[in-house]
């Protein structure tokens, strides 16, 4: 039978490292996602025009690149503004902007988890 009794708060592990890794991992789900997105903007939006493809790219390059600043406290408000140039897909296709509300919102999701951790440690 193992000891089940309750851990210390120091051996407990640290919130906000695990809090960053969950944004990491989202910030490559949604590089992922917006990659898969090129070959359905080029077979049925219309096909896939230079800027249109620079911009996907481009997106998902930020993206993955964003995961090394999760650490950081400002980091989250980043991911933030960075769903608006997500939403700015509608442009592309429509498709690509309904890719940004969900992730928009998404994000709204974990910056409330985000606030909820903060307030119940103090």
């Amino acid at each position: 039978m193992t000891d089940r009794s309750p851990q210390s708060p120091a051996s407990a592990g640290d919130p906000w490292r695990s809090f960053s890794a969950v944004m990491a991992a989202t910030l490559i789900l949604e590089a992922i996602v917006v990659l898969l997105a090129i070959p359905v903007v080029g077979a049925v939006g219309g096909g896939l025009t230079g800027p249109s493809l620079a911009y996907l790219i481009g997106l998902a390059l930020v993206l993955v690149l964003l995961t090394g600043l999760q650490r950081r406290s400002w980091a989250i408000w980043v991911n933030l503004v960075v769903q608006v140039a997500l939403l700015a897909g509608f442009a592309v296709y429509p498709g690509v902007g309904f890719l940004g509300v969900l992730f928009t919102g998404l994000w709204a999701l974990l910056a409330y988890f985000r606030s909820e951790v903060r307030r119940r440690q103090q």
